[in-house]
């Protein structure tokens, strides 16, 4: 895919370069001429403009890439005239990053295809993380329901599947169980990429690295967690 990311801090340097990593063609923008020379060697092209300037703006190919990403964070003004230039100018796959919630209600009335509030997901992340003591990914389906991703702790590992009786003791759906593979992505560089076995074979030994995904409601992913 090709991706346009406006704004080189902490956030779109990690963005535009993981991306790039990943095989995706990245185009970089930003203001400031040395957060360009970072990572103008990282990704296909990289330009210092001024975005809130629509002249400016408009040299970037805005018409020939999937998705455009606003970046820019701590000033607020020029993400928000930036997202109003894209709009403007009918681009249609917008992704922009909010900070706070005046920042993401400001951006909900240009209707975009989706709000990136990273520092809210990483608070979030950091209290299941503290909570659970372990590292893990969730997504919060409602007010009570996860679907979870968590490392296998040690103790699991060398179990077969069906000897967690998950749902039976702590009413949590195994959905699936991913495995680290090394692959060559499209640049020759060597990568872990998970893939998932969704159909879980009931002989099928957990080892080091893998990670459970499951369903089910945050108190009984604490039971779960409480019983290790």
């Amino acid at each position: 895919m090709k991706f346009i990311i406006i704004g080189l801090g902490n956030y779109g340097l990690v963005l535009a370069k993981d991306l790039s990593a990943l095989g995706h063609e990245v185009v970089g923008a930003d203001i400031n001429e040395s957060r360009v020379d970072v990572v103008k060697d990282r990704i296909a092209t990289a330009f210092v403009i001024d975005a809130t300037d629509k002249m400016s703006l408009s040299v970037l190919p805005l018409k020939t890439v999937d998705i455009v990403i606003v970046a820019i964070g701590e000033n607020f003004g020029a993400s928000v005239r930036v997202v109003a230039l894209l709009k403007q100018m009918n681009v249609e796959h917008i992704y922009a990053r909010a900070i706070d919630s005046v920042h993401q209600a400001v951006l909900e009335a240009f209707n975009l295809e989706r709000i990136l509030t990273p520092e809210v997901d990483a608070a979030q992340k950091m209290v299941q993380q503290l909570d659970f003591g372990t590292q893990m990914d969730s997504f919060k389906v409602d007010a009570q329901y996860y679907v979870v991703k968590f490392r296998v702790p040690k103790k699991f590992v060398g179990y077969f599947v069906d000897e967690l009786k998950l749902d039976e003791h702590f009413h949590l759906k195994l959905i699936g169980l991913t495995r680290a593979e090394k692959v060559i992505n499209s640049l020759g560089i060597a990568i872990n990429e998970n893939s998932i076995k969704n159909e879980l074979p009931q002989k099928e030994k957990m080892q080091e690295g893998d990670e459970l995904v499951c369903y089910g409601t945050y108190k009984d992913l604490e039971k779960f967690w409480k019983a290790l």
